[in-house]
């Protein structure tokens, strides 16, 4: 894998400058209204990757690699039904929501483009239909097709180095952006917080040690999966490029 040129890429993504664009509650309502797409998108190559790893058609049969399935079940366990920080369960994309609304937020775009989905309409042309905010509809997109089409070690390889790795040090630097996110948004920063825990101590090595034992299948497969999670983090951070100049549109 290409590892000095990932972890540089890494590191401009993490080091991004549109946190600091975050200095008012306007301006994080309108990085929330575009951050949960990518909220939602994340269980999408979770959801390909608990397919190609365990069982999920009938008639059931035993995985191929047991570890591999409690290693991709473990994850979309908390990630799709996590406990609530009040009560009941709920999954963190819902959570998220919450946490818009809290925060006053607008969830018209994404509850139409759920909703959309529920009716079997295409997520591309959902997209289409909601007309979310700049830079989502191309980040998404570019998800939807990985999903769909890349073979399941480059899809392990974007979703540990595309997310599960850099969301601890993300969401860290969004907590410290302002004392108003505390104060104004406690079920964001309970969301953040979560991630933070989850990720950093469990999510990420697992999603370590699922992409280890996917690539050592085939010679070829380290160099693929690398060029794979260089252009899953190259397109998070032309997301964040795209976040930062619309919220440089907004006045203070």
């Amino acid at each position: 894998m290409h590892q000095p040129l990932l972890e540089q890429k890494k590191l401009q993504l993490c080091s991004h400058p549109l946190f600091s664009e975050i200095t008012s509650l306007h301006k994080l309502q309108l990085f929330m209204e575009s951050h949960v797409f990518a909220v939602w998108d994340f269980m999408t190559l979770a959801k390909r990757l608990q397919r190609d790893l365990t069982c999920t058609h009938l008639p059931w049969l035993p995985p191929a690699d047991p570890h591999a399935a409690r290693l991709i079940n473990e994850i979309v366990l908390g990630e799709e039904s996590d406990i609530h920080p009040r009560q009941g369960h709920c999954s963190h994309f819902e959570l998220y929501l919450e946490a818009m609304t809290e925060a006053g937020a607008s969830t018209a775009a994404i509850n139409r483009f759920v909703a959309l989905l529920r009716k079997g309409l295409e997520a591309s042309a959902a997209l289409h239909e909601v007309d979310p905010p700049p830079g989502v509809a191309r980040f998404v997109s570019t998800t939807l097709h990985m999903a769909a089409h890349a073979p399941t070690h480059c899809v392990a390889a974007a979703f540990l180095h595309g997310r599960e790795h850099v969301i601890p040090t993300l969401f860290e630097r969004l907590l410290q952006t302002d004392d108003f996110i505390q104060r104004q948004a406690p079920i964001l920063c309970d969301y953040l917080k979560r991630h933070i825990e989850l990720d950093a101590g469990d999510h990420g090595p697992a999603a370590q040690q699922l992409l280890e034992r996917l690539v050592s299948a085939d010679p070829a497969y380290p160099q693929q999966a690398g060029d794979t999670a260089l252009a899953a983090v190259q397109s998070r951070i032309t997301f964040w490029n795209e976040v930062q100049v619309s919220l440089q549109e907004v006045r203070p």
